[in-house]
């Protein structure tokens, strides 16, 4: 059956933000020729209280047709930013049918916010002692709203397991994105990545982009280094070399790079390699040097140590985990 996804729509919600999971995870479709082209999730909007109309911060209001109790059937439960979250913003705790409307979570739920939603789930304590994410402007407050949540104010998503966090807006994306990766593995979330038009991964660790300079593209930008380092991933590439592409130095390559991208060359080259060991692994049967040498890591020692930094996974178990994945969910 397909992992089903539940939506809490709140009164002041963004309709963008709404629109995230069901975009992503209602166009993910299975890739293995046991599944091929079968949805892999069902996405369900519920509201706080009975089914009907929910308020947005925009002109107009929604219909949802689900109450709270969708919440019993949720494997994993999405909440989405709202403008009008009164105690849950004000005093950090939750209303009465923000709590009756929680009771029906099962345990072992996965539990996922986009922006300011990572609020409700502080309020209902799924936070407390762990790592998470808010939008960038409103993370001091929410620190000094929930002083037991770890708040990293500078980054686009946080996954600690069963409880994921995102940044603002966009982020939400990317953090739909990540999971379908995680679930399903590279090519699934690439294909919806392309059916979107998005870009297909941006790390979660990468830089919430705060105050930070629009390069001016009317003189240079990085695209044509980029685009010549993703064509020869396999090979040593240095700095310079890439810096040459665009007729710069190194210094202003570096600042350019990091104002375009949100990370630094090295960086970025890294998890340009990851991915592509990614894909190689759930996609081929290479031995783990081979994929070591043609995603530019040149060893398995140097792959396992930044799959390990990069997934907390070493090659071996990562290619066992996508398979088993994949065949669950054929």
């Amino acid at each position: 059956m397909p992992h089903r996804v539940v939506v809490l729509a709140l009164d002041g919600l963004l309709p963008f933000e709404l629109g995230i999971p069901q975009r992503i995870f209602g166009r993910s479709l299975g890739s293995e020729p046991l599944n091929r082209g079968r949805k892999l999730y069902e996405v369900v909007t519920c509201s706080a209280r009975p089914p009907g109309p929910v308020r947005t911060d925009a002109d107009f209001t929604i219909l949802v047709e689900h109450g709270p109790e969708a919440l019993a059937t949720a494997d994993t439960v999405v909440v989405p930013a709202s403008y009008e979250l009164g105690p849950v913003y004000t005093e950090g705790r939750l209303t009465d049918e923000l709590a009756a409307a929680f009771a029906y979570v099962r345990p072992g739920t996965r539990m996922v916010s986009i922006c300011t939603g990572g609020y409700v789930l502080a309020a209902a304590g799924y936070l407390d002692g762990r790592p998470a994410t808010t939008h960038w402007a409103s993370a001091d407050h929410f620190q000094r709203l929930f002083p037991a949540v770890r708040v990293d104010p500078d980054v686009l998503f946080i996954d600690d397991g069963d409880v994921l966090t995102s940044a603002g807006v966009a982020a939400g994306i990317d953090l739909c994105l990540h999971m379908v990766r995680r679930d399903h593995g590279t090519a699934v979330a690439n294909d919806v990545a392309r059916r979107t038009v998005v870009p297909p991964h941006r790390d979660g660790g990468q830089a919430q982009y705060i105050q930070r300079p629009v390069p001016d593209t009317q003189f240079a930008t990085t695209t044509t280094a980029r685009a010549w380092a993703l064509a020869r991933l396999e090979r040593p590439i240095l700095l310079r070399d890439m810096a040459q592409q665009e007729s710069m130095s190194v210094r202003t390559f570096t600042r350019r790079f990091r104002e375009e991208v949100g990370v630094s060359p090295v960086q970025w080259l890294t998890q340009q390699r990851v991915e592509l060991a990614r894909r190689l692994l759930e996609s081929t049967d290479l031995s783990i040097d081979q994929v070591a040498r043609d995603a530019g890591f040149g060893t398995s020692t140097s792959l396992r140590q930044h799959l390990q930094a990069a997934l907390g996974v070493s090659p071996t178990v990562y290619r066992r985990t996508f398979r088993s994945t994949a065949g669950r969910s054929a």
